[in-house]
């Protein structure tokens, strides 16, 4: 699925399980991949903050993210900057 998204012009492709895909992308989740898509995250805080939601649960969510190759973190100082790792997310046609 990845080279077939590759020959369309689909540089960064990511394939995700059916399975995987309906544990980790709830509705919440999909909205921290959807605004990390927009780029300019400054904290897990202000990420937190923008979505309306407990800072501690966003960063359980990231890390969650990051454990199935969804989300990186770069540092600055003490700070984690979240950052969508692939530009494409797709998730496995149910068979």
């Amino acid at each position: 699925m990845a080279r077939a998204l590759a020959k369309e012009g689909f540089e960064d492709v990511y394939v995700l399980d059916a399975d995987s895909a309906a544990e980790v992308l709830t509705p919440k989740r999909r909205a921290i991949l959807n605004r990390l898509a927009t780029g300019d995250v400054h904290s897990v805080r202000s990420l937190a903050d923008e979505l309306d939601r407990d800072k501690g649960a966003v960063s359980r969510d990231l890390e969650l993210l990051a454990t199935h190759d969804l989300v990186t973190f770069d540092r600055e100082g003490k700070r984690k900057l979240p950052k969508k790792k692939h530009e494409t997310v797709v998730v496995e046609p149910v068979v």
